[in-house]
């Protein structure tokens, strides 16, 4: 079993892409593996929109499916060769700033007062973070959905210090509809008698937040999955309850926002000339967010753009999920690309 150590990585006075600055910006993660003299052998894993940076790890909540079986030693990324950093994204509530952080200047959390983050924010305080732990440069960016868009940002922003990129079910954009989705959220999140103008009481927002998860697992592909596990149609829809009502009692609703927002502002397509890295890009063949079908037009606009790229359909039901629930369909591919 991978023995993963965990941490947190802080930058004072952290100036962001859409305006002000975080008097301390802080960046939760685990690392598992030994960092080579050199420095050249890191591997960093970045995370899903509503995932953790424990994604990695067996039994993970991930929306997209734990990576466990794809991280680890003798896996196609080998914590025996690799030194592998999970990073949880700016803007998350699992141990980074974000939304349910204390704003040291009020003493209270920030909720919506939560300063606009991007992805390449993100990305920024990630590099600050492998340079505090002595990587010179890293072997790998990888990641599925909002990963995938970090692993392409580390691509565009710091082309000199990575070698690969995968970019798993994602794309070189957020999904189209947005800014829509993005205040119909916001409506239910302030219309919710849980939200108390920003300072919910624990558990106020989980019956809220229980049904925003069960439409994402019903989008994602879970049903399939449990399905094909072999629970009756019940059996399913007890499991998905269940689910999406753990998931909902450890995260924080303004993240969904924040988080949706650096997403939806996300697009890489015009910077892809700055790409100096290897890019595999692995898409579900089922996926309705980032369609299989879209891979070969992806790929291509990469190579025009003077990028070695190369793509794989993960042939597999389960929609968003096909990256974890699946990994067998592109393990090989995914190997081969490491090595």
């Amino acid at each position: 079993m991978t023995e993963w150590s965990g941490g947190c990585f802080a930058a004072a006075d952290f100036r962001l892409d859409k305006g002000g600055v975080l008097p301390v910006a802080e960046l939760a993660y685990v690392h598992a593996g030994q960092l080579a003299p050199d420095g050249r052998n890191a591997v960093l894993m970045t995370h899903g929109y509503t995932s953790t940076h424990r994604y990695v790890e067996p039994g993970s909540a991930a929306a997209e499916g734990s990576w466990s079986e794809l991280v680890g030693p003798g896996r196609a990324i080998d914590t025996d060769r690799f030194f592998v950093i999970s990073s949880n994204a700016l803007g998350s509530c699992y141990g980074s700033s974000g939304p349910a952080s204390v704003d040291p200047v009020s003493g209270r959390r920030y909720g919506a007062d939560f300063p606009r983050v991007t992805l390449a924010d993100s990305v920024r305080l990630q590099w600050g973070l492998v340079q505090f732990l002595g990587v010179k440069r890293l072997h790998a960016v990888a990641g599925p959905s909002m990963g995938g868009f970090q692993a392409l940002e580390w691509g565009v922003q710091f082309p000199d210090d990575v070698d690969r990129l995968v970019v798993a079910v994602s794309g070189l954009q957020g999904p189209s509809g947005g800014a829509a989705a993005i205040d119909a959220l916001t409506s239910q999140i302030r219309a919710d008698t849980g939200w108390n103008d920003g300072q919910p009481t624990p558990g106020a927002m989980t019956p809220l937040l229980t049904r925003l998860r069960l439409d994402t697992l019903r989008h994602y592909g879970m049903a399939e999955r449990l399905h094909d596990d072999g629970l009756a149609p019940a059996q399913v829809a007890r499991r998905m309850t269940e689910l999406a009502r753990s998931w909902a009692e450890g995260f924080d609703a303004w993240s969904l926002v924040s988080l949706r927002e650096a997403i939806n502002d996300y697009d890489v397509s015009n910077r892809l000339d700055r790409i100096r890295a290897k890019v595999l890009l692995a898409l579900g063949s089922t996926d309705l967010l980032f369609p299989g079908s879209q891979g070969p037009a992806v790929t291509q606009r990469l190579r025009a753009a003077g990028v070695d790229a190369r793509f794989h359909q993960i042939d597999s039901r389960y929609g968003h999920l096909a990256s974890g629930m699946d990994w067998q369909q592109w393990e090989p591919a995914l190997r081969a690309f490491m090595a």
